[in-house]
C-alpha cells in the first residue's frame, strides 16, 4: 500500500520487534534443550538439561520462602523472576506458547507503545510469580511463558472491554475468552490432574489487565471519560 507521502505502507502492521525478540529467546532455549534430548549436543549430559534450566531458572514457592525468611536476594534468586518464561516443560509447550505469543503481541502491539508492550510482559511475569509464591504450595515449579501470555490476554480484554463500551455493546463480552481459556484449563485439570500454575496465569491476567489502564493510549483518563458516559 502506497502512502499519500509517497512511501510504502504495509498492509498488516508487523509484529513488534520487542515481541519477535521475546519469542526468539523461546525458541533459541527450547531449540538447545531439544537437541540435547535428542542427543545432538551436550552429548549424555544433555539428556538432563531441560530439567536443569528448571531447577536453575523455573520458579517455586520456596524460592521466595527462602528469600523472605533468609533475606537472601542474591540475583541468582532474583532472576528467576524473569527467566523463567522462557524455560518450557516440552516442544509442544514451548511452540505454543510462542505461537501464543506473537499472536497477542501482534495485537496489543497495534495498540500499545513498545515500553508499554514490554511493561506489560515483564510486570505480569514478575506479579504472576510473586502471587504463586505466596499462595501455591509446596515446592510446585513455575515455568513456561503463558504467566506474561495471561497478562497480554489481560491486556487484550482491556481494549475489547474499552471498544464494547464506546460502541454500547454488552462489555461482559469482552471476558470471552479467558472464560474459554479457563473452561479449557479446568477440563484438563480433571482429566490429567490440575497443576497450581494456573495462579500464577490467573494472576498475570488480572495484573495485565490492571497495568492496561494505566498503559493505554489515553491510561486513565480514557476510563474516566468511559466511564462519565455511563
Amino acid at each position: 500500500m502506497i502512502d499519500p507521502d509517497g512511501g510504502f505502507e504495509p498492509p498488516v502492521n508487523p509484529i513488534p520487534p520487542a515481541i519477535i525478540l521475546l519469542t526468539l529467546a523461546i525458541v533459541l532455549v527450547e531449540g538447545a534443550l531439544s537437541l540435547a534430548e535428542a542427543g545432538v549436543v551436550g552429548g549424555p549430559r544433555g539428556l538432563g538439561w531441560r530439567l536443569a534450566a528448571l531447577q536453575d531458572y523455573g520458579f517455586s514457592p520456596a524460592v521466595l520462602d527462602w528469600m523472605i525468611t533468609r533475606s537472601d536476594y542474591t540475583l541468582d534468586l532474583l532472576r528467576r523472576f524473569v527467566t523463567y518464561p522462557f524455560v518450557h516443560g516440552s516442544f509442544t509447550q514451548a511452540l505454543f506458547a510462542g505461537a501464543l505469543l506473537l499472536a497477542l503481541g501482534k495485537f496489543v502491539g497495534d495498540v500499545f507503545r513498545t515500553p508499554a508492550t514490554l511493561v506489560l510482559f515483564f510486570g505480569s511475569t514478575i506479579g504472576g510469580a510473586l502471587v504463586f509464591g505466596l499462595i501455591a504450595s509446596g515446592t510446585s515449579p513455575l515455568f513456561s511463558a503463558f504467566t506474561p501470555i495471561y497478562g497480554l490476554i489481560g491486556a487484550y480484554t482491556y481494549v475489547v472491554w474499552l471498544s464494547l463500551g464506546q460502541s454500547g455493546q454488552n462489555q461482559l463480552k469482552a471476558f470471552q475468552l479467558i472464560g474459554f481459556l479457563l473452561g479449557i484449563q479446568l477440563v484438563f485439570g480433571l482429566i490429567f490432574g490440575a497443576g497450581q500454575m494456573w495462579i500464577a496465569e490467573l494472576s498475570g491476567f488480572v495484573i495485565g489487565f490492571g497495568l492496561s489502564v494505566l498503559l493505554a493510549p489515553g491510561g486513565w483518563s480514557a476510563l474516566l471519560a468511559k466511564l462519565r458516559q455511563r
